[in-house]
């Protein structure tokens, strides 16, 4: 069953001298629970892509659909909201907030949702032991390594529980261990929770990894791939 479906999106950038046209008309299905990369070359449009289906940015036409919602359609403030409760985000440079422990950073999340306390503790807590860091949930991010920063992220990004979780170049600041071993965790996560992930990347390790590989070129899908 199709979790989301993005139909003739455009997406122009007009802000500079010369308009930038990153999207060129791309209708694509993804359905519950796939563990699927976005790729391309630099420019290609597939961050873009990424963006648009996180709704945090606007296509200049076309539409995207999260299990029967038209996110272009959404006010500002039910966008916002939307996203809170339905996708999770792991970014390249990890975000993790820095005054805040392991813990309470994917506490955070759950705190913006409205969930009490207790219940959030022991969620945060759970989903740390999950990706391998029950000795690091007290940690600072400053006191983490690249990797177990990003195992953090991913343990946020679950934490509300989202629809799907889109990784923008996860591994790009990640040694070949580091990657291996949070590929495992996140091939872990989809199948324990069938958990949909979309990744953006250049990574040929996270290619590896992925069971479809939809590659953009000039802002329209070029291949689309089902190993």
């Amino acid at each position: 069953m199709s979790i989301i479906t993005t139909t003739d999106l455009h997406k122009v950038y007009s802000e500079t001298k010369v308009p930038v046209r990153a999207l060129n008309g791309i209708s694509l299905s993804i359905d519950e629970a796939e563990f699927t990369a976005i790729v391309g070359p630099s420019g290609s449009g597939k961050t873009t892509l990424l963006n648009m289906i996180g709704g945090l940015d606007i296509p200049t036409s076309g539409e995207v659909h999260i299990s029967g919602t038209n996110i272009t359609s959404l006010p500002s403030r039910h966008l916002i909201d939307f996203r809170l409760h339905n996708i999770g985000f792991v970014f390249q440079s990890f975000n993790l907030i820095p005054v805040l422990t392991a813990r309470e950073n994917v506490e955070f999340i759950l705190q913006l949702q409205g969930v009490g306390k207790k219940e959030r503790q022991q969620r945060a807590i759970e989903l740390l032991e999950a990706v391998g860091l029950p000795d690091k949930i007290d940690n600072r991010p400053g006191d983490l390594s690249g990797g177990q920063q990003q195992r953090v992220s991913v343990a946020r990004a679950l934490a509300s529980k989202p629809r799907f979780i889109l990784a923008d170049e996860p591994t790009a600041n990640l040694d070949s261990k580091s990657t291996a071993e949070l590929l495992d965790i996140m091939m872990k996560m989809n199948e324990q929770y069938k958990t949909t992930f979309i990744f953006s990347t250049h990574d040929q390790r996270v290619m590896d990894r992925t069971r479809r590989i939809i590659t953009i070129e000039d802002g329209i899908v070029a291949r689309d791939a089902i190993r």
